[in-house]
């Protein structure tokens, strides 16, 4: 990618669209100009341009809650770019994971939309690290704690097949998906790149 390539408007802006690259979640709309774009090319993190302010701002440089840099692209149009970002913490000002908070209209009939939902509750937790919340202890101890809680939910799973328990059988796995999602929330891995696996072995 060129930042020749973007088209820029008549106040020498694009919109930069961030979204978090493990979720999915869209977390902010912002505005780059070139040497905006140019900077966020160079440090692998956000660099956006402050509209109010009319200066360059480099996200997190006060509160820490940088975007690590995963993917830019540009629409068909070259107007509107797609920053793809690990975020280190809350992509809104007033301390939420996401700017978009609050539905106008939903409607989803898809079943398995939990498993993303979920997904996204996860990331939500591990950049906002929630006083109280389970999730967050976990996050906070780390991969080891979350990989042994993994073994401890299969081990459980094991158990309930064998004694043919339906209902515990269901109850322990979804306890062994919600810690696998949260492993694979904490390395960063998104759920699509599981999934892609699966569907690349179908097809074969």
């Amino acid at each position: 990618m060129k930042t020749e390539d973007v088209v820029f408007d008549e106040k020498g802006l694009v919109p930069a669209i961030v979204q978090d690259a493990r979720s999915k979640t869209v977390l902010t709309l912002a505005y780059m100009n070139e040497e905006a774009l140019k900077q966020t090319l160079q440090r692998k993190e956000t660099v956006f341009y402050s509209r109010s302010r009319q200066e360059l701002w480099h996200k997190g440089e006060t509160s820490g809650n940088t975007q690590k840099v995963e993917a830019i692209s540009y629409d068909c149009d070259q107007d509107a770019v797609l920053v793809q970002v690990i975020p280190a913490g809350p992509a809104c000002h007033t301390g939420s994971y996401s700017c978009f908070n609050d539905a106008l209209y939903s409607q989803d009939s898809d079943r398995y939309r939990m498993l993303t939902e979920l997904g996204e509750l996860l990331a939500k937790r591990k950049a906002e690290l929630p006083e109280g919340s389970y999730t967050s202890k976990l996050f906070q101890e780390g991969v080891d704690r979350i990989a042994k809680k993994i073994g401890e939910e299969a081990g459980e799973v094991i158990i309930a097949a064998k004694n043919d328990d339906r209902e515990e059988l269901a109850l322990e796995s979804a306890d062994l998906l919600f810690h696998l999602l949260m492993l694979l929330t904490d390395r960063n891995v998104p759920l699509d790149d599981v999934l892609a696996v699966l569907e690349e072995r179908h097809s074969n």
